[in-house]
């Protein structure tokens, strides 16, 4: 409560020689700009991600009943979606990516797999979207984050069909993303790289401020788990 109250208290007073833009960025520090941005950036490669995945996998957005791909993308962009299952069975965060991968799995596995990724970005964020000097963040949590978003995109990669199903043959991927034939296509790839990035610099720069170290664990991809987030 205090904590609050000094927030307040530095929001009312006055700005000076109008080097501050607004009294929220008077609030701010460095870091919490910082970490402004790269929540913004991680945001926006998730979006991208959703419309790619969604692109190569249109009968995933017929699945959840919508009408066009813009509609499901609007629907899972709403950000009270972001703290709730994206998913009807309920799972959240890791659970409803490994769900989405899951060969049985009878909903729209984009809306799972993206949607499950937003829920732990959001626990890595501690479920904010923007940063004050008393807000915290865990470095551990966006390390451990970073790592969660490499293995994801691994499994992504690599989950495949062991029966066909309707025009796909066995041995096709539950969802189609990066290819290398008959045209290069690596921009999946790349989305990953730079949620990544964003979340192992943001973390090297709490550690930083917060004199913390970071508890690194090596995994092989392959039969990776997912990180604790909370």
């Amino acid at each position: 409560m205090e904590r609050r109250t000094c927030l307040v208290l530095l929001l009312s007073l006055p700005l000076v020689g109008g080097c501050v833009s607004s009294p929220a960025q008077f609030a701010k520090t460095d870091v919490d700009r910082m970490a402004d941005l790269h929540r913004r950036e991680v945001t926006a490669s998730l979006g991208r991600l959703a419309e790619k995945l969604y692109r190569r996998n249109p009968r995933e957005w017929k699945k959840g009943g919508h009408s066009s791909l813009d509609a499901a993308l609007a629907q899972l962009a709403d950000p009270a979606r972001t703290a709730l299952s994206p998913e009807p069975e309920g799972r959240r965060s890791t659970a409803a990516v490994l769900a989405a991968l899951r060969e049985d799995y009878g909903h729209d596995r984009v809306a799972a797999y993206v949607g499950g990724l937003a829920n732990m970005l959001d626990d890595a964020f501690n479920g904010k979207t923007e940063f004050f000097i008393l807000d915290d963040l865990d470095a551990q949590k966006l390390h451990n984050a970073a790592r969660n978003v490499e293995i994801a995109a691994w499994k992504l990669a690599n989950a495949r069909r062991n029966q066909p199903a309707g025009d796909l043959p066995a041995g096709a991927p539950l969802l189609f993303s990066n290819e290398m034939a008959p045209v290069q296509n690596l921009s999946f790839e790349r989305e990953f790289g730079r949620m990544v990035g964003n979340l192992d610099l943001l973390s090297r720069i709490v550690a930083d401020k917060t004199n913390r170290s970071v508890v690194k664990i090596v995994q092989n991809l392959a039969t990776a788990v997912f990180l604790p987030i909370k």
